[in-house]
């Protein structure tokens, strides 16, 4: 039972018939099959039409008080606004218009495939064997409620001149997502051809320059013929039960629509222009509200932008602070460490240096130990015996006395066992006559060499 009264509750909310039993009986007819009731439903003008002239036959309420959510002024006022809540409970059929997830849904709108589809994604769509149908995969695609609207644009402009709205050629769901964005009302023309009141009502009112100038700038306008799909379903979906028919709409929330006037049979310009002045007025607040919490929210996400780019920039720069910080402070280590490098390099230079140095002093002093060893004791006065007397060139004196058979070799070796000298490469030389003793003469005795019993020297240093 319960699945019967889904079904009965899913054909209203799409054929936008208000009567339960008219519902089951037609679902009933199609032996409770959803789909192909509502198929044969929205291919059928004849048969909607018949359908929803029975549903008011049979209502009990009079037209200005059926069950839809329309309000209606006080009797005897002039009509207040109207709004009429029209829901899709389909939230794929807003997406195969070419809208984004989420936007206003309205009425029959999609063809069999997309409805199916709908149903399926609700368990509703099985049919008599429980497959779904391969009709049931057809889209309505966005280039034929363009071609639609295209083809209603200008076969208006060709009937009745270039003064007229500026009907958008797009889709009805997306003309309804425009005056969403740009903050206007909509305002629907369904054009039926072969109504004896269309081309007066359309010469006359609905191309009148006043009132052309007052829609123009005031609402998005969209247009569709009932022959065409898309007029067809909206006839259906607001329920036009006169020609010519005209309606103010806009977006609601949760994939509705709000109807907010219509206006059926024939109007002068002045009636119109009247009723739409009278719901701008009326809906200015709602308006109003939409455009200032547009733009707060606007404001919102340029002040949430702006103060996560100072946050960005904030950020960025205390990392570059730190990448700085990091940077110096590396330099600093490396610095550092080259510096300690080289106070280790010169420490172990010095180190190294006086090593060397104090290697080089042990080994003079020990070459000079063993030639004073070499030279024996110093032999007491005698007739052999020779007086050496050794001038330094610092002034200093030495003397010492060496056997007459003593080579000159060490006398050289008894100056460096001194150790007074500071170079190696000098000359033993002697005055009147002057003398040198150099190399080749260190094997001669000092007898041989002409200094014996006594000799006077003096060291001269080598360039």
């Amino acid at each position: 039972m319960g699945d019967v009264a889904d079904k009965v509750a899913y054909f209203q909310a799409i054929t936008g018939l208000d009567d339960p039993d008219l519902c089951a009986e037609i679902l009933s007819a199609h032996n409770w099959d959803l789909e192909l009731a509502l198929s044969n439903f929205t291919s059928n003008p004849r048969a909607a039409a018949d359908a929803n002239a029975s549903e008011a036959t049979t209502s009990r309420t009079s037209p200005e008080q059926v069950e839809t959510g329309l309000v209606v002024g006080a009797a005897g006022g002039p009509p207040g606004l109207a709004w009429k809540i029209v829901t899709l409970p389909f939230s794929i059929i807003s997406g195969s218009l070419g809208l984004v997830s989420g936007a206003v849904g309205f009425g029959v709108w999609a063809v069999s495939g997309v409805l199916s589809y709908g149903l399926g994604m609700i368990g509703l769509n099985s049919g008599r064997n429980g497959e779904s149908s391969s009709s049931s995969t057809r889209l309505l695609s966005v280039s034929a409620a363009v071609s639609e609207a295209m083809d209603f644009v200008a076969c208006f402009k060709r009937d009745f001149g270039s003064i007229m709205p500026n009907f958008v050629a797009e889709g009805f769901m997306d003309a309804l997502q425009r005056s969403r964005n740009e903050y206007k009302l909509l305002f629907v023309y369904l054009h039926s051809p072969d109504h004896p009141d269309t081309p007066v009502f359309c010469e006359r009112t609905l191309c009148n320059e006043d009132l052309v100038a007052f829609i123009n700038e005031n609402f998005v306008a969209w247009g569709g013929s009932i022959r065409a799909s898309e007029g067809f379903k909206m006839s259906n979906s607001l329920k036009a039960s006169r020609f010519p028919f005209c309606a103010v709409v806009m977006a609601a929330t949760n994939q509705r629509i709000a109807l907010l006037q219509q206006a059926e049979g024939p109007k002068s310009p002045g009636e119109m222009l009247t009723v739409l002045q009278r719901v701008i007025e009326e809906s200015a607040p709602v308006l109003v509200s939409a455009r200032v919490e547009a733009e707060e929210r606007r404001n919102n996400i340029r002040l949430r932008e702006e103060q996560d780019a100072a946050y960005r920039a904030a950020l960025e720069a205390d990392q570059a602070r730190e990448r700085q910080r990091i940077e110096e402070q590396e330099r600093l280590e490396r610095e550092a460490a080259e510096a300690e490098r080289k106070r280790k390099e010169e420490e172990e230079a010095r180190e190294r240096a006086a090593r060397e140095a104090a290697e080089r002093e042990a080994a003079l002093v020990k070459v000079r130990q063993e030639k004073l060893l070499s030279l024996g004791p110093e032999p007491e006065k005698g007739p052999d015996v020779t007086q050496v007397l050794v001038r330094f060139p610092t002034g200093e004196r030495k003397e010492r006395r060496f056997h007459c058979t003593t080579t000159l070799q060490s006398l050289y070796d008894y100056v460096d066992s001194l150790g007074c000298l500071a170079v190696d490469n000098y000359s033993l030389v002697s005055n009147f006559p002057r003398t040198v003793y150099g190399a080749e003469k260190l094997s001669l005795s000092l007898k041989d060499a002409g200094l014996h019993p006594q000799a006077s020297l003096f060291i001269e240093l080598s360039s």
